[in-house]
């Protein structure tokens, strides 16, 4: 066989076994709470001093985010954070809360350390709850 018929086949090969290759899906599609379980986060997660439920100041949320479900020794957690504007003239403050879900029933934990290193994505929703007037 000549060189060149070599080559062609070879490509040929390539791009059917290119095509064949199952496609897979991005898990945080499936994990993705469901919009009841996120106003819910939102909704406690605006009620901590962090997040200023104390404050005679008015605050307001901008690039608020979520990261979870996360799995922790049989646990799910979520973990908010954002950027919070009022208390403080000028620099933003970064509150952030790790919250355990129980299923009908969320809880604040104290360890903030399960929150790093995971993928978080945009939470509107903390967003226009703290931003209500």
């Amino acid at each position: 066989m000549p060189p060149r018929a070599t080559l062609a086949g070879l490509l040929a090969l390539a791009a059917v076994g290119a095509q064949a290759a199952p496609r897979t899906q991005k898990p945080e599609r499936e994990d993705a709470p469901s919009p009841a379980l996120l106003q819910r986060i939102a909704a406690l997660a605006l009620k901590q001093v962090e997040f200023g439920s104390v404050s005679l100041l008015p605050v307001r949320f901008e690039g608020s985010r979520i990261a979870g479900p996360i799995a922790d020794g049989g646990r799910v957690i979520y973990c908010v954070s954002g950027r919070m504007y009022g208390r403080t003239f000028g620099k933003p403050e970064r509150p952030k809360v790790t919250l355990r879900d129980a299923g009908d029933r969320l809880t604040v934990l104290d360890d903030d350390e399960v929150c790093t290193g995971h993928r978080t994505r945009p939470f509107p929703e903390l967003d226009a709850l703290g931003n209500k007037p």
